[in-house]
């Protein structure tokens, strides 16, 4: 995922590789084992620099396999990378690393975050002194295994087409930021009659990647569809929501996984994503792209 520090953006994109692991639904062939950090400070035309690996799997106490999605947040000087990481029972939980600068290298707490499960974080500054973490994923990102914060017995399963969909979570963290202040809720997504979107509605309901902005007062919820490939968007008006579906941003690109994040910079917006153009098509082998972002100003 992508942030401003020091005048500069900094990106923290999983690091794929080819593990010899066959594709399957449930994402083993995505077996990341660290994260670099790059940064640029001109969009248009600027080098990236690649800082160098931030966090691996062997500095983690609890590690089991497979470092998915992350995000950084800064507070009082001080660098969180949030991260979604498999504990020794091949179960997602979500960790906190630190750092003092926004390249690492980032050292990571000994458990993970007390009650977190899942994937894909995403840490939004409210602007106001809170901070504010999204997650969850279905199918290999795990949420279909939990209600109520809670995994169920018979493993998890998913609601019929036309009940409400699974949701991401929202938690507000803690002041220093290492754990929940209060146990997550979900994030309802509602459809223009103002009903939650269903688990049949799969070209608009939740999949994964969540990211959260802010723009003109309003919240901005941006996601992945995951099997239909789309990138969707929700506004609401608070951290919490209720999100209302407003539309699509980012339509199917080559290679399963749609994942990104939007920041401004310079007075523009910017939306980051990955393809597997490079790689000439393999999912488990995606390369960074960028691209502007044009902001309506109905919307």
């Amino acid at each position: 995922m992508e942030s401003v520090f020091d005048g500069k953006i900094y990106i923290y994109p999983s690091h794929d590789r080819e593990a010899g692991i066959p594709e399957n639904d449930n994402g083993d062939h995505f077996d990341m084992c660290d994260y670099h950090v790059f940064s640029l400070d001109d969009v248009e035309a600027g080098e990236v620099t690649d800082h160098g690996v931030i966090l691996s799997v062997d500095d983690i106490a609890w590690a089991g396999r497979q470092l998915w999605d992350s995000d950084v947040a800064e507070k009082n000087g001080k660098y969180y990378l949030y991260f979604s990481l498999k504990d020794k029972n091949d179960v997602f939980r979500l960790g906190v690393a630190i750092s003092d600068t926004p390249y690492g290298k980032f050292i990571p707490q000994e458990n993970p975050i007390k009650g977190s499960y899942s994937i894909d974080p995403c840490v939004l500054n409210d602007g106001n002194g809170e901070y504010y973490i999204y997650f969850g994923g279905i199918w290999g990102g795990q949420l279909q295994r939990y209600r109520d914060n809670k995994a169920q017995e018979n493993g998890g399963t998913f609601p019929a087409g036309n009940e409400p969909a699974l949701c991401p979570k929202v938690a507000r963290l803690r002041d220093d930021m290492l754990e929940f202040a209060e146990m997550p809720r979900d994030l309802v997504i509602l459809d223009e009659q103002g009903k939650p979107l269903t688990q049949g509605d799969a070209e608009r309901r939740f999949f994964e990647a969540s990211w959260m902005h802010k723009y003109n007062g309003k919240y901005y919820f941006s996601y992945s569809t995951g099997d239909t490939h789309l990138i969707c968007y929700a506004i609401g008006d608070n951290p919490y929501g209720p999100f209302t579906y407003k539309g699509v941003i980012l339509t199917p690109v080559v290679g399963w996984t749609m994942h990104h994040s939007i920041v401004e910079y310079r007075g523009k917006w910017y939306l980051f994503h990955h393809d597997s153009v490079p790689s000439g098509g393999k999912t488990w082998l995606r390369s960074m792209k960028v691209v502007e972002l044009l902001v309506s100003e109905e919307e």
